[in-house]
């Protein structure tokens, strides 16, 4: 008997590059409505720019699927998330880090604003010329800047190595045209044998789906991660939730910087506030989406920290009536009727166990 790997089917590079570039104006064009949200908004707090911020994102999903269906646009997922890291990244660079790197000196020459009045010597502690005014801010640490740069550079040689890496795809023997598979669904049994050259264990034999966006059976397979454009599966699960860490890290760290950006500018007087407000609404609206992310990216990571203690995977959880071993049937006792399912996990062998077989798994 033959057995072939089934894989991903190959990108076409033009492809590939249209579609970035719809994901590209799609970032510009979500980053200038939330621009214009803080725009109209600038006096509000931040539970309310964040509620408006949904609104407007979920508005915008919505559009884009419209667009979608009529004009047959489509972008690209990971596309769309190196368009956001990149364009924080500039943000970052060109606003907060040029306002907010001040440095400290007891006398400055203040340049004269109005005609007549010639510039004087005055003492302002932390200041920063910048966009043709003194603005007064508090600098950015150098430990912040350190860190966000290094995590930054870090987060995106992870994303190349997720989004071309193998999530642990399994070779198999040729499959009937008969047969039917559904996301989840197990290996054939007919496939299976004592003997067969793919047969490395009993444990390889076992949590072996199929994804059917990637057209292939992954091992250990968790879901398929439209923003990676890939498999989350047993050889990069780990390196899922270390990106995981990384985003949040880095959109923490920003965070931290905008938010002492905005603050410290909001003290300028009227005059000087004007001349920096655009930076202001700019540092606002990404900080927003900054907050936004965070917050869904830790509730996911905590959900896979404890899938891991648990040794469960997603796709497991939400359809564990698909699979006999998940499944605790209880026979009815005398006087009743029906048969009861419950929920059991064969795979928890305690935290610690668990741990350490999820560090360890190899591909």
């Amino acid at each position: 008997m033959e057995y072939s790997g089934r894989r991903r089917k190959r990108r076409d590079p033009w492809r590939l590059i249209g579609r970035s570039t719809v994901s590209f104006f799609c970032v510009c064009f979500a980053q200038f409505a939330l621009y214009l949200l803080s725009s109209f908004f600038n006096s509000s707090n931040i539970i309310t720019l964040l509620f408006l911020s949904v609104m407007v994102l979920l508005g915008l999903t919505v559009i884009g699927r419209r667009c979608k269906q009529l004009f047959g646009l489509r972008g690209s997922a990971p596309g769309f998330v190196f368009g956001n890291i990149l364009f924080m990244w500039c943000v970052y660079l060109v606003v907060i880090r040029q306002g907010g790197s001040g440095h400290n000196q007891d006398f400055v020459w203040v340049p004269a604003t109005h005609p007549g009045v010639a510039p004087r010597p005055v003492w302002v502690p932390q200041i920063r010329f910048w966009v043709g005014v003194v603005v007064a801010v508090s600098a950015i640490s150098f430990l912040l800047d350190i860190i966000f740069h290094a995590e930054l550079i870090i987060l995106l040689f992870g994303l190349y190595r997720i989004i071309s890496g193998d999530p642990g795809f399994v070779d198999y023997g040729p499959i009937s045209n008969t047969e039917t598979y559904l996301e989840g669904s197990e290996l054939p049994t007919s496939d299976i044998y004592e003997g067969s050259p793919f047969v490395e264990s009993s444990l390889l034999l076992q949590r072996v789906r199929y994804c059917k966006l990637c057209h292939a059976h992954v091992k250990g397979f968790d879901h398929h991660c439209p923003a990676f454009g890939n498999c989350i599966g047993q050889n990069n699960h780990l390196l899922f939730m270390v990106l995981l860490a990384g985003f949040i890290i880095v959109e923490a760290c920003y965070i931290l910087g905008a938010s002492q950006f905005t603050d410290t500018s909001r003290k300028l007087d009227s005059d000087e506030l004007k001349q920096v407000s655009w930076a202001v609404k700019l540092a606002t609206s990404t900080m927003v989406f900054s907050i936004l992310q965070v917050l869904w990216q830790a509730a996911f990571l905590a959900w896979h920290i404890y899938c891991v203690c648990s040794n469960i995977r997603t796709e497991e959880w939400m359809h564990w009536k698909k699979y006999p071993e998940f499944q605790d049937i209880m026979h009815p006792q005398l006087g009743e009727i029906g048969t009861a399912t419950w929920f059991r996990n064969p795979y928890d062998k305690g935290i610690w166990q668990n741990l350490k077989e999820f560090i360890e798994a190899k591909g």
